[in-house]
């Protein structure tokens, strides 16, 4: 039954994503000239991602926190990560932002021709130079107003546990002195693990928006001491979700 399941769910979402693309693209040709930021193309990703995650029998989610969020606040917005499902669901909320993504996802069709629209950073994980570019873009895009999401842990959990924050986002906070906005997500890896195509047995998704954390308040200027911090609070957090 998983299988007839997960090849439903592929299938409607490919379909998703083919169709909607000719669309997507006439309307970022259409406002190229007008939109350097390509908020456009990020406001219609996010749109589309709500619809997806709203239409797919395959899961419910709750959502609760979105409102934390002020508008026209810039943020360094953190998220741990269980599956690729994570990305759907974060772009749900509808926060304007731009994504930093791994550069294997340029190679997808489709996926990385969005990416490329939606002017998204890209970040080569395994070449030094790439990182401190990623660095700098993000640092000038939070320093212009523009909110950056990414995903400390840098890959998917394999147990849907916490893992290891690397210190990027956070010495972009410091750098920048922007507020970190923490997300807290479960659910999403037993629906759909890492390096998974069938879709599990699990069903429920809880994307929780916590508190922003202030620049004022991080009481460090070592982003390592701030990284640790921040997990063990989305740790913390994540334990008591599950526990209710």
């Amino acid at each position: 039954m998983d299988i007839v399941k997960s090849l439903i769910v592929w299938l409607v979402g490919i379909f998703y994503l083919v169709i909607l693309f000719p669309i997507t693209f006439l309307i970022w040709l259409l406002v190229l000239p007008f939109d350097r930021d390509r908020r456009v193309t990020h406001w219609i990703l996010n749109y589309q991602s709500l619809i997806f995650t709203a239409i797919v029998p395959a899961w419910t989610a709750k959502t609760s926190g979105r409102a934390k969020a002020i508008a026209g606040t810039t943020y360094v917005i953190i998220s741990n990560h269980q599956s690729i499902l994570d990305i759907l669901f974060i772009n749900s909320l509808r926060f304007s932002c731009k994504w930093i993504s791994k550069i294997e996802n340029n190679r997808i069709p489709f996926l990385g021709w969005y990416l490329w629209m939606a002017g998204y950073i890209t970040v080569d994980r395994g070449n030094e130079e790439s990182k401190i570019e990623m660095l700098d873009k993000a640092y000038r895009c939070l320093k212009n107003g523009i909110s950056i999401m990414l995903f400390p842990e840098g890959t998917r959990s394999r147990d849907n546990e916490i893992g290891f924050f690397k210190r990027g986002a956070f010495q972009l906070a410091i750098q920048a002195n922007v507020p970190l906005l923490p997300i807290v997500i479960d659910g999403t890896g037993g629906i759909l693990p890492k390096h998974g195509l069938i879709f599990g047995t699990g069903h429920h998704v809880d994307i929780r928006v916590l508190d922003p954390i202030l620049s004022e308040s991080f009481g460090t200027d070592n982003p390592d001491e701030l990284a640790l911090r921040v997990s063990s609070m989305l740790k913390e957090k994540l334990n008591e979700m599950r526990a209710k």
